[in-house]
């Protein structure tokens, strides 16, 4: 056990060194949302239903951008570990290009969506309100997406904390603005939900402008952001997508999974609908944490691989779920610990606050799940293997997840519970796989071949 301990403490320091301004960056933006949540969640239960719907249908289609850009940090690392700064320096300029092409097509479907509400049957009220968020939302897609890019590029080359400060600004932007456009102070109209998609929209632009001011002129950046050898751009841009595109579909599976399970809960009720998005939203701050670990553990295989370490990439993958585990069971006992008390944070509604305390107490149990299954696709997005988990997020959330929920809740009259109990099934379904397949992968990778290659057979 002691050995095991002095071969995994070295990777355990680097990992949470790596991941720690990551996680505030990341908590920042999820907080952004808990605090629209909270703010918004004092009007009435309509507009918290129509916050929580907007958000889910918004990050449903937005979240597909944003995990395409999670391949430029592992690129980026491995052309670091390699001592290829001219690759860096390309990387950086096809994920801004990459940003925008994505923004565009993100934008399209998010307006034709909000010109379709209707197909997703909610009620009528909380219908009117939501297509005016998301509009408003889809504005600030561009931007999420720059400050996306350009944070990934970042913390590929180890520079973390400068997302980390620039986010925290901006969420005390976000809710100092909240304060002021949804209530009315300081002499501003009146706004209430729209005040939120004013706020998010300024917040998300200072974010864009700050990061990527930063990297152009901070000189710590400067060896990786000169282009010195015009090598062909179009290789770099095709190979963000390469690598990019799966795991962007890797996370369009899994929210799309809980999106789709907010709509079959606004099918049930609007109140039930408001306790899901309490308990999703809550559940949200932990996960983030372990996406932060994940991108901890896949800079630091990245790394690895590009210095042709392979015991490194091993036991940076190893140390990695192993963090995510133990966090995630520290969250698991708090939500069952502390579940009533986070709950009245959000809603004076006793019949609403009563069904997502239930709800928090089923996520304590998909905690561990959660945080493995997210951990799991960081690391092997360190060695390039994408396709594979893609297809098993898809088995995990839509041939078994979503099913069970929906027969749960329908068949057996387990209503929105059902509907958790079927997306727990399918995240242990895929924590399972992703780690049994990183620890045979890892093992069997050539260094000196294209691990990509490889991870296909």
């Amino acid at each position: 056990m002691k050995t095991i301990l002095s071969n995994y403490t070295p990777y355990f320091k680097k990992i949470s060194i790596l991941s720690y301004p990551i996680i505030i960056g990341q908590v920042g933006i999820v907080l952004m949302g808990v605090a629209d949540v909270i703010m918004i969640g004092r009007i009435d239960a309509t507009n918290l239903a129509a916050a929580g719907l907007a958000n889910s249908v918004y990050f449903l289609v937005s979240i597909l951008g944003i995990g395409t850009l999670t391949a430029v940090s592992p690129l980026v690392a491995q052309a670091k570990g390699a001592g290829n700064n001219n690759s860096c320096a390309l990387l950086f300029r096809q994920g801004m290009n990459a940003a925008i092409a994505l923004s565009i097509f993100i934008c399209a479907v998010l307006f034709l969506l909000a010109a379709n509400f209707y197909i997703f049957k909610q009620a009528e009220d909380v219908t009117i309100l939501a297509v005016k968020l998301l509009n408003m939302l889809t504005f600030s897609t561009l931007p999420l997406l720059l400050f996306f890019a350009a944070k990934q590029f970042s913390d590929g080359i180890s520079f973390t904390k400068p997302s980390a400060i620039i986010t925290l600004t901006a969420l005390l932007l976000n809710i100092f603005l909240n304060w002021l456009f949804i209530y009315g102070n300081w002499g501003f109209p009146k706004m209430g939900l729209m005040g939120a998609g004013w706020a998010t929209l300024i917040a998300r632009i200072l974010m864009a402008v700050c990061m990527i001011a930063f990297v152009l002129w901070h000189k710590q950046y400067k060896n990786f952001i000169r282009v010195k050898e015009r090598l062909s751009r179009i290789q770099f841009f095709k190979q963000i997508f390469q690598i990019g595109l799966p795991s962007g579909l890797q996370y369009f599976f899994e929210v799309g999974a809980f999106s789709s399970a907010a709509i079959i809960i606004g099918w049930i009720g609007k109140n039930e609908l408001a306790a899901h998005h309490i308990a999703i939203n809550v559940a949200s701050i932990t996960y983030m944490i372990a996406t932060g670990i994940a991108a901890g553990g896949s800079i630091l295989v990245g790394d690895a691989l590009g210095r042709k370490n392979k015991t490194d990439i091993i036991r940076s993958g190893k140390a990695a779920l192993i963090l995510g585990t133990l966090f995630m069971g520290g969250c698991a006992l708090i939500f069952s610990i502390f579940s009533k008390a986070i709950i009245a944070l959000y809603v004076d509604d006793s019949g609403v606050a009563g069904m997502a305390v239930y709800l928090l107490l089923i996520a304590a149990v998909f905690q561990l799940s959660d945080g493995i299954q997210c951990v799991g696709l960081g690391i092997l997005r360190g060695i390039e293997d994408t396709k594979i988990p893609t297809f098993i997020t898809i088995v995990a959330y839509w041939v078994i997840g979503i099913p069970i929920g929906y027969v749960l809740a329908f068949s057996y009259n387990m209503s929105l519970y059902g509907i958790w109990i079927g997306l727990l099934v399918g995240l242990t379904f895929s924590a399972a796989m992703l780690s049994w397949r990183f620890i045979r992968l890892s093992k069997k990778v050539d260094v000196f071949k294209s691990v990509h290659q490889q991870a296909t057979h």
